[in-house]
């Protein structure tokens, strides 16, 4: 295996324990070949819990960047990208110097801060990346407290979650944003995930884009790691609301917004995409309707 330099992408929003555990369970991987070097790459977006802050003492070769509110999740990990491709992105311990060494990385990986990796997980997403080429994507499938798989890999124009192997690769059209390991040479052809979406749908339209140009993508055998935090707000699929908080919800920007949601169909999934459009809100309203009729 040729030295390996990775740069870490990471978004955080008033989660100080939860981004301080994925930090820890990074720095604590095994297995990893002695010339793999990290540099960690945070944007905060306007926590008021003190986490820019505990990042520093706890982690002080994190490179920490604060922006505000406003920004997206998905328009941070493209400042932390740009930061990585400024700053360079190897770096070894976290406990050197923030951002890393001045030479390029070689693979990006995107890690959200509610995952606590395993502690091989890294040294298997190298090595399914070694096996499959530096035209590929890795990804991590992510599972909950009950060990059922939450994140991972997709495939077809429903998105059907991949569930990993256990000891071989499982192929898939695109991807949950959770763990992904992007080498560099897809990045020179994909980019970044597109500023058009704000937080979800980026990370899929990136795995569709990728594999409209040639590059294939993976899941790594095993749960890279595992979700941790508080558990996410009720949404759309809450039992006993009415029909217009329902549509309220599944229009939200944390689910999916009509504009984006529109842009995503229209790029992949002609000629179907007028149907695909207006189905998850007619499933939407249709639940809630006959969940109140039950109720």
């Amino acid at each position: 295996m040729h030295p390996v330099h990775l740069a870490v992408l990471m978004t955080s929003h008033d989660h100080r324990a939860r981004t301080l555990s994925a930090l820890r369970a990074l720095e604590e991987q095994r297995g990893l070949p002695v010339w793999t070097t990290l540099g960690v790459h945070l944007v905060d977006t306007g926590s008021t819990d003190g986490t820019p802050e505990a990042v520093r003492l706890r982690h002080p070769a994190v490179e920490v960047m604060s922006v505000g509110a406003d920004v997206s999740r998905n328009q941070a990990l493209r400042i932390a990208s740009r930061n990585s491709r400024s700053g360079g992105g190897g770096g070894g311990p976290l406990g050197g110097t923030p951002g890393g060494p001045s030479h390029a990385w070689t693979h990006q990986l995107w890690l959200d801060d509610a995952v606590e990796l395993f502690p091989d997980a890294l040294a298997t997403l190298l090595r399914t990346s070694e096996a499959a080429g530096s035209d590929a994507v890795v990804v991590g499938a992510v599972r909950n407290a009950y060990g059922d798989t939450v994140y991972s890999g997709r495939r077809g124009r429903s998105l059907t979650l991949v569930e990993p192997g256990a000891h071989r690769p499982e192929r898939c059209d695109t991807y949950d944003g959770r763990v992904v390991l992007v080498p560099r040479a897809v990045y020179d052809v994909v980019g970044d995930p597109d500023k058009v979406f704000r937080h979800r749908m980026g990370d899929y339209d990136h795995g569709r884009r990728a594999r409209r140009a040639g590059v294939a993508a993976f899941v790594a055998p095993g749960h890279a790691g595992e979700c941790v935090g508080r558990p996410a707000a009720p949404g759309s699929r809450e039992p006993g609301i009415g029909v217009r908080e329902a549509l309220r919800r599944v229009t939200s920007v944390r689910e999916l917004p009509p504009r984006q949601w529109w842009v995503y169909c229209l790029r992949h999934t002609w000629p179907w995409a007028p149907y695909l459009m207006v189905s998850p809100y007619a499933r939407t309203a249709a639940r809630a309707t006959v969940g109140r009729l039950r109720g």
